[in-house]
């Protein structure tokens, strides 16, 4: 069944880009927004922008540029909220990453719009889908408000290429004074690889790695993939690993195309944090693991033979 367009009037994307260019987080929701209004979107930029940030590639008409480099959550919601009034948006959309998960919902008191977190899907009419009970069901949200304000997971829709001319413009407004300042968005972890949000691979460990002095072959193994680190709570308790790196229910939320957990059990609530992934391999010396029963791949090993081992044949392919 053909989608419909949610409402009649223009749609409003909030973009974060990093060194002039649209992140792949921006990419992903501006993607969303173009197949849902059939290429009329409208991009909010604020700070350094290249061109149009690469945003024609994905369908957008228009790029609204916010010169300043140097903005708080309060100061980015103010701004999306005098965008979304010039241009008489009715949509607003944004990642549902950390930044974005911060300033939509003030979006949306600040519009005393409908708000929907954590959209996996494109709409149907006036409802949208999401994820509840940690990834268990899916509930469809049904929007009545004149203007809606909604977030997307990411890695959930993907960046869909779509062409298009995007003519951008200089955009002005009053956003007060600044109360903490952020150098630009930065989406890199502490070893420069893709965010745990948007990353496709990530290569996971927990307790059974005895100790941060060995997590060199975690790390060996991520670079192989090209993919990024990840922990389990106990680990980042620990001071083992850093606290950005813990994924599950108290953590990071996750749904990468490829998952290893290395020396993780799979107790429910790191479940519940990456069970949404396409692809979910487990290496740990229990076969009696919770784990081995969410796994699509298993292996019962001491990771300290396994991940060299698998490194090693990475490299050779």
């Amino acid at each position: 069944m053909k989608k419909q367009k949610l409402f009649k009037m223009s749609v409003l994307v909030y973009i974060q880009t990093l060194e002039g260019k649209a992140t792949k987080a921006g990419l992903e929701v501006a993607s969303f927004a173009n197949k849902m209004n059939a290429g009329d979107v409208t991009a909010l930029v604020a700070g350094s922008l290249s061109g149009d940030g690469e945003l024609g590639s994905v369908g957008v008409s228009k790029v609204l540029h916010f010169s300043e480099s140097a903005t708080d959550n309060s100061q980015l919601s103010k701004l999306t909220h005098a965008a979304a009034n010039s241009v008489n948006a009715s949509t607003i959309l944004f990642s549902g990453n950390i930044e974005g998960s911060s300033v939509a919902p003030r979006v949306a008191i600040a519009m005393n719009s409908g708000y929907v977190a954590g959209v996996t899907c494109l709409p149907e009419g006036k409802g949208f889908t999401r994820n509840v009970y940690s990834g268990k069901a899916t509930a469809l949200v049904n929007v009545n408000s004149e203007v809606c304000v909604i977030s997307i997971t990411p890695n959930s829709f993907g960046i869909k290429l779509d062409e298009c001319e995007s003519a951008v413009e200089s955009f002005s407004a009053e956003i007060g004074s600044q109360r903490v300042v952020i150098n630009g968005f930065t989406p890199t972890s502490t070893d420069g690889s893709v965010p745990l949000p948007e990353a496709e691979r990530v290569v996971s460990a927990g307790r059974g790695l005895k100790g941060p002095e060995n997590w060199g072959i975690v790390e060996d193994l991520a670079s192989a993939l090209g993919a990024t680190t990840a922990c389990s709570r106990p680990v980042g308790d620990m001071g083992w690993r850093p606290h950005h790196e813990h994924v599950g229910q108290t953590g990071v939320t996750i749904r990468p195309d490829l998952y290893i957990a290395c020396g993780i059990s799979g107790a429910i609530q790191h479940l519940a944090g990456v069970n949404q992934s396409k692809v979910i391999v487990v290496i740990n010396t229990d076969p009696e693991a919770p784990f081995f029963k969410a796994a699509d791949y298993g292996i019962v090993g001491d990771v300290f033979d396994v991940l060299p081992k698998i490194t090693e044949a990475i490299k050779e392919l």
